[in-house]
């Protein structure tokens, strides 16, 4: 292949540009999938690399008609693969089933058949044997909407100039992750975490119960590493999952001591979670997490501890969850 391989530009957390700057910027959904460069070599040839540059073409069969898409013209794109639910929005669950099989490829052809992925196309650094990387993003996007890669898998949403505050209230009534903030005149700096490039993750927050914890290492030996949480369901405690960050070490030794004092050798949580090594106690702390989403088995993705919640006791922090396999 005579293409440059090309890391992917990653954006920095953060938040809307001011009103000031607003015209300065493209907004683009915030997809929920696993990122990847992708290589149109000119003559039907394909390939697909995520972001650690691994090659996964063989994990994603039913993109593979996209090497002809441009004819003989190579292109380097960047882009995201997810899976849909019923609804169309990306079930990042989903498409976890399908990210391993990159080295099975009977497997993948089998997955592709149930839970057929999609690839979202929002920029372009090379064509038709040109680097474009030192252009200006608003020039990268017309070049790209220009090829007009629209596809049964495949597709190139259109970019909002200006308006970042409408469309990041957009992305929060429709349950979308979040935005990313692009600068219209940035170039793209392969492999650099960059601040011409902004993501906003649309978070949740919900109470939670204390059920156990998993003890720390290294400089958090003696203190818990990770709480395990859970909520109410069906007059059950149900596990939810681990959470691992968002304590300052004060609240840490607060939280080792109040464990302590709850210490049980009976797990709270039914069904009992796959977690050795934990430590039960009593479901009588609740706390307040912020997370991205949840699994369609009902576990909060990326959680993070915002606060305990002395105020509220633990039959108050119930939840809607769907019915535990069996």
């Amino acid at each position: 292949m005579n293409l440059p391989l090309i890391p992917p530009m990653l954006a920095t957390p953060g938040t809307l540009p001011s009103a000031a700057q607003d015209a300065r910027w493209a907004y683009e959904t915030k997809q929920d999938g696993q990122r990847v460069v992708v290589y149109l070599t000119g003559d039907g040839g394909f390939v697909l690399r995520a972001r650690s540059g691994e090659e996964v073409t063989a994990a994603y069969p039913e993109l593979r008609p996209l090497g002809g898409a441009l004819g003989s013209t190579p292109a380097v794109l960047d882009g995201e693969v997810m899976a849909l639910d019923e609804r169309g929005r990306a079930d990042f669950q989903l498409l976890q089933s399908r990210m391993g099989l990159a080295h099975a490829p009977a497997r993948a052809a089998r997955r592709a058949a149930q839970a057929p992925v999609h690839l979202v196309l929002f920029d372009v650094m090379h064509l038709a044997g040109r680097p474009l990387v030192r252009l200006p993003y608003a020039e990268r996007r017309e070049r790209l909407e220009g090829l007009g890669l629209d596809g049964p898998h495949w597709s190139t949403p259109a970019a909002l100039v200006g308006h970042g505050e409408e469309a990041l209230r957009a992305t929060r009534e429709h349950g979308l992750e979040g935005l990313v903030c692009k600068r219209l005149d940035s170039v793209y700096e392969p492999g650099v975490r960059s601040r011409a490039w902004i993501k906003i993750r649309n978070m949740h927050s919900e109470d939670v119960v204390v059920g156990g914890w998993l003890p720390g290492k290294g400089r958090l030996t003696g203190l818990p590493g990770a709480l395990l949480v859970g909520q109410r369901a069906g007059g059950r405690l149900r596990y939810v999952g681990g959470v691992g960050t968002g304590w300052s070490r004060r609240e840490r030794d607060e939280l080792a001591g109040l464990l302590a004092a709850a210490a049980t050798d009976v797990c709270p949580f039914d069904p009992v979670p796959a977690a050795p090594g934990a430590r039960w106690v009593v479901p009588q702390l609740v706390g307040e997490v912020r997370f991205s989403t949840r699994t369609r088995a009902g576990m909060l993705r990326q959680p993070s501890w915002l606060r305990l919640r002395p105020d509220l006791t633990p039959e108050e922090s119930s939840a809607d969850l769907p019915d535990p396999p069996p």
